[in-house]
């Protein structure tokens, strides 16, 4: 599959149209991550999509690609509104997976290490980390779970979780519509009592800083100052999520003949758009986003309280005020060119220009931020989006890619490699060996991956933050 990419444009490589394609493939790549690429499973992924009935050309590859189920991670898939198909397995196991960043008015030079350990431990004392693991809030989870399946955000600010201009700062305003509570699985249900937790795999809470700006301007407006600690939270919709694709991959499969589909894979299953089963999907995909946007909320409820808890006073006291919080792993409409279509991202973050109408108020003129998380141990960006962008259905990347599997990451990097990667960044916990799949060797450079779409004219650095300490859940998630 590597051999038919050819290079055209900035970091851009096409596999043209050609047997079944109806859509060509356009990756993104620089230099050095094209010279060490061996991703051929994520490039038959791409070329999977493009064979799909009502695919939009070009189908995207984004230059943190790696293999998944069905489309890769790091891919973009656009279906024609009317006449093309919704795939669960193109959104993902861990729906809306997504990314919210924190800034405070603490310098971090004056946190010490006896500090960051009190205050990532208080964090830890409050939200349950790991695979598997229910919520400390199980009575008002079932008390009000319908509720923030259909409302979101809005109404665990409602129920005293958070600020009510922390709506103003989350994709969405933390609520998609078109939520279907009926099109959801008592088997998903019963795994809803894991919203307000982190999960294990890649997520994590992360006490870090600004270590570097780029753009003043852009920067100032973001709130966003050098040597100022940060929160990073990286979580998603947990076992709610997963079992709604599962279900539903499984459904889409069965229903494909029905509707004379040649699907490529099983991981590709898919249904018409418009279809019953399509339609009970998208119902459920909501739900799952808006369970996802729920989940982040409670955990920057609860990461508040822990700051007031070690420093004392009013969580406001310390800023702790919302950049902005955005989304992986989604389906949604969206218009371009004048053309509705169904925008598939995995592994993908969306990625307003300036002037955009669903940008935030403030950052109309600039962009929202997009947040862009390292491996454990790696710098994080914030970037904004360019008017460019729209070329590439207003996506960018969402992280630093892999590069081992988990397997292969546990297999080939000690326990002494890891220490010393991670070098003074703390471990809450400090099980090295449980994170060794994790492990920074196991990802690509996230400074390559970045600067592949800003040399490419699509999106522009704003700050560079490095870790402190982090959080991470054990086991694969």
């Amino acid at each position: 599959m590597f051999s038919l990419m050819e290079a055209t444009g900035t970091n851009c490589y096409r596999i043209s149209r050609s047997g079944q394609m109806k859509a060509e493939v356009l990756v993104y790549l620089n230099k050095e991550l094209y010279g060490s690429f061996k991703e051929d499973q994520s490039l038959q992924q791409l070329i999977d999509a493009a064979t799909l009935v009502g695919v939009v050309s070009p189908v995207i590859g984004m230059p943190d690609i790696h293999s998944g189920f069905g489309l890769p991670i790091g891919g973009v898939m656009a279906m024609d509104a009317d006449d093309g198909l919704i795939s669960a397995g193109a959104v993902g196991m861990d729906i809306n997976c997504g990314v919210r960043l924190l800034r405070t008015n603490i310098h971090y030079s004056s946190l010490g290490k006896d500090h960051l350990l009190k205050l990532i431990q208080a964090i830890a004392d409050r939200v349950p980390s790991g695979v598997g693991q229910n919520s400390k809030h199980a009575p008002l989870i079932r008390q009000h779970f319908n509720a923030l399946l259909q409302s979101g955000v809005p109404r665990l600010v409602e129920l005293g979780f958070g600020r009510p201009e922390d709506l103003q700062y989350i994709e969405d305003k933390g609520s998609m519509p078109g939520a279907e509570v009926e099109s959801v699985s008592k088997k998903a249900v019963s795994r809803g009592l894991q919203l307000s937790t982190i999960g294990g795999g890649n997520h994590f809470i992360e006490l870090g800083f600004v270590e570097k700006v780029y753009d003043l301007e852009s920067a100032k407006i973001f709130g966003l100052e050098e040597k100022s600690l940060t929160v990073m939270i990286h979580t998603g919709s947990r076992g709610f999520g997963h079992q709604i694709c599962t279900d539903y991959s499984a459904e889409m499969k069965q229903a494909a003949p029905k509707y004379s589909l040649n699907i490529p894979s099983a991981g590709l299953a898919a249904v018409p758009i418009k279809s019953s089963e399509g339609k009970h999907y998208f119902g459920a995909m909501t739900c799952a986003i808006n369970f996802a946007f729920c989940n982040r909320q409670w955990i920057t409820d609860d990461v508040r309280k822990a700051f007031s808890s070690v420093f004392g006073g009013a969580d406001q006291d310390y800023g702790l005020d919302l950049v902005y919080d955005l989304a992986h792993n989604t389906a949604r409409f969206e218009t371009f060119g004048g053309r509705k279509m169904l925008i598939h991202r995995k592994g993908a973050a969306r990625a307003l220009p300036p002037g955009h109408p669903e940008n935030p108020k403030i950052y109309k003129n600039t962009g929202h931020p997009v947040l862009i998380p390292g491996s454990m141990g790696s710098a994080s960006f914030v970037i904004r989006a360019l008017p460019a962008v729209e070329k590439i259905y207003n996506s960018v990347n969402h992280g630093a890619g892999r590069i081992l599997s988990r397997s292969a990451a546990r297999r080939e990097i000690s326990v002494q490699q890891l220490r010393e990667r991670m070098a003074e960044v703390i471990i809450s916990g400090g099980n090295y060996k449980a994170y060794l799949d994790e492990a920074p060797q196991a990802y690509k450079d996230i400074e390559q991956v970045i600067d592949t779409l800003t040399e490419a004219g699509f999106s522009h650095k704003v700050a560079r933050l490095l870790p402190l300490a982090v959080l991470k859940g054990e086991g694969g998630d």
